[in-house]
């Protein structure tokens, strides 16, 4: 990963032979400030607005918009809930595959300068559980169609289990994100429930093994829902480009 001007490690990405200069809008984003992680982002509310089979029956797409998505049983909805500081506002399961539409929540959120409202989406897990090959093929077109083609996505959250070794799942998806020149950060999900040492090793191993495929590294967060550790810096890095999506 390489450092921004202000010593930060630079929250932009490029993969290797994408074919995108590193002026594009997929290659490296720079930092707006050396204070991005200086919280000021409030969530002042958040609601549930619409579960769609189909992108083009998602809310009109005239404001930001951040989807989350990882593997079954990874804790999306829980680091959700916890972003949004609201337990009950994506339904958490122990049955993986719950989420089977794109599921559209509308947040309200102030900072130091105005208020602002942004689209948080809740998509489908790309493991699958135990559902039909019909199913599948539906839900694989649905995440593509919508990732590909959703207008004003600005960026995509990809969440990774930090208890395991990296999964050769987790890593094709992504490379499936840099050929579809989608922006993505890493959330590394469940830290409280392994030691420090085993979570910071499976972190680093994982962002090893995508330097196989990428000149640069995406930003990424190591969060527990439970302690609510990583959230302000979440917070943090969607206020900022929120102030972006508007310039």
């Amino acid at each position: 990963m390489q450092d921004s001007p202000c010593g930060m490690p630079d929250a932009g990405y490029k993969m290797q032979g994408a074919g995108c200069n590193s002026n594009s809008w997929v290659g490296i984003r720079y930092l707006a400030s050396c204070i991005l992680y200086l919280v000021t982002m409030i969530i002042k509310s958040a609601k549930y607005l619409i579960s769609s089979p189909d992108f083009k029956q998602a809310p009109k797409p005239d404001r930001p918009e951040y989807a989350f998505i990882g593997r079954s049983n990874v804790g999306k909805s829980s680091v959700i809930n916890m972003i949004c500081d609201n337990q009950k506002l994506a339904k958490t399961s122990s049955a993986p595959g719950k989420t089977q539409l794109i599921n559209h929540f509308e947040v309200l959120s102030s900072d130091e300068q105005q208020e602002r409202k942004w689209y948080l989406v809740d998509l489908p897990g790309y493991g699958f559980a135990k559902v039909s090959q019909s199913s599948r093929r539906r839900w694989e077109q649905m995440i593509e169609n919508y990732l590909r083609k959703r207008e004003n996505l600005t960026n995509v959250f990809v969440l990774i289990d930090s208890r395991h070794e990296p999964q050769k799942i987790d890593l094709a998806f992504i490379n499936q994100l840099g050929k579809w020149e989608v922006p993505f950060s890493l959330i590394f999900t469940k830290a409280d429930k392994e030691t420090q040492r085993i979570v910071s090793k499976n972190v680093k191993d994982f962002l090893n093994a995508m330097r196989k495929d990428w000149q640069f590294l995406p930003q990424h967060f190591v969060t527990s829902s439970v302690k609510k550790m990583g959230r302000d810096k979440i917070l943090s890095s969607i206020e900022e480009m929120n102030k972006e999506f508007e310039v």
